[in-house]
């Protein structure tokens, strides 16, 4: 492999290694905030979802009868 072929590799990687140091990592406690947002609304959303399927089913079977 000549030097011609390694040198987009090497600047690819140049390149990723330029962005990971852009990157803000959250602290703890944003991270621990942000983390039980999610899961709060991941739950309430699966519950939403689960009512509106139960109506659905409901009404589904009650035209079927």
């Amino acid at each position: 492999m000549s030097n011609e072929e390694k040198a987009p590799k090497i600047k690819f990687f140049d390149g990723v290694k330029a962005e990971f140091k852009k990157i803000i990592w959250p602290d703890k406690d944003t991270l621990l905030k942000q983390s039980v947002a999610v899961v709060a609304v991941s739950i309430v959303l699966g519950v939403i979802i689960a009512l509106v399927d139960m109506l659905v089913q409901y009404g589904v079977n009650f035209l079927t009868m």
